[in-house]
């Protein structure tokens, strides 16, 4: 499989960095004061590949780091088809093929036939083979292993999306929902996630739990972040000087089958001082719990020292 972003580049360079940046500013603007879900956006090649340009590398770089916790929670899940839905040109796609080598059927739905000719265009540029590019609505989503949405609810009205989820749980053995990870964002995957558990599917990730959610409605939300590195094209397009950027993120993943959950999840950014690591970490309890890890318990310590904000936790330590 090709590079991603060898492809975009390649797509980039048939128009002038200047128009993509204006077209990209007139999309940011559409979306700030509110799409109609029955509109669509991307109606022209330069406001796919704008939008490709300017937000396909952090959806990429997320769903990566989703499926990667996905997959590690069952290394012997070997799924022979995935649909993404609302999934334009293809970022959960590259992501998901990366992570599964046994996916031989992949189809993407949506409602641009401009993202859906792009993202058929990249996946030739990177020689992704067995994807099928469908212009057809969100509740229209075929039986598959795995069935994903990625960056869509926010476009729907409520009722909407408990809808759109719910054809999700119909179709899917693994359903993966992935939203901003801002307090709205969050909102929307608690929303998706209590949709899901209705429909008899039993969360993977990033809980250890399909209980309720312990972090207090308000005060604080679950989201995670993905570094990814910036193209010279990136940062002009999106007017940027730093070489990276962090897209935070909110998701949930739910099955079918009996997998098992990690222990504990780690849920803010490890703190880390000399001899000691503090952790906040979901568990499997369904609670919140501040760890401690010292010296004292050295194979633990030497867990914490490696952990990451997204990682499970397995070790022990102190309230």
């Amino acid at each position: 499989m090709g590079d991603l972003g060898d492809a975009l580049a390649d797509e980039v360079s048939g128009f002038p960095p200047a128009r993509l940046g204006e077209v990209v500013r007139g999309l940011i603007e559409r979306y700030r004061t509110g799409v109609d879900p029955r509109s669509v956006v991307l109606d022209s090649e330069v406001a796919a590949v704008a939008y490709a340009a300017y937000r396909m590398p952090a959806t990429h770089a997320a769903l990566g780091a989703v499926f990667d916790v996905v997959s590690g929670l069952a290394p012997g899940f070997e799924p022979a088809s995935m649909v993404d839905v609302g999934g334009g040109t293809g970022a959960a796609v590259w992501a998901a093929l990366a992570a599964w080598g046994s996916l031989r059927e992949v189809t993407v739905i949506d409602q641009s036939a401009q993202a859906l000719a792009l993202g058929k265009r990249l996946a030739g540029r990177g020689g992704l083979r067995g994807v099928q590019w469908r212009r057809a609505g969100i509740g229209e989503v075929p039986p598959a292993d795995v069935v994903t949405m990625s960056y869509v609810l926010n476009e729907l009205t409520e009722r909407a999306r408990a809808d759109a989820v719910a054809a999700l749980a119909r179709a899917g053995g693994l359903v993966v929902v992935v939203e901003p990870g801002t307090p709205a964002g969050y909102e929307r995957v608690l929303a998706a996630r209590d949709v899901l558990v209705a429909a008899g599917l039993r969360v993977v990730a990033p809980c250890p739990h399909s209980g309720a959610c312990p972090i207090p409605t308000g005060q604080d939300w679950c989201h995670f972040t993905a570094r990814l590195n910036r193209s010279a094209v990136h940062r002009k397009i999106k007017d940027a000087t730093l070489g990276f950027e962090d897209e935070k993120f909110s998701y949930v993943a739910a099955a079918r089958a009996d997998w098992a959950p990690a222990p504990g999840r780690v849920v803010r950014h490890p703190v880390k001082r000399k001899g000691l690591v503090s952790l906040r970490v979901c568990g499997a309890d369904g609670a919140l719990a501040d760890v401690t890890v010292t010296k004292r318990t050295p194979e633990s310590y030497r867990d914490a020292r490696d952990v990451a904000w997204g990682d499970a936790w397995t070790g022990n330590g102190s309230p």
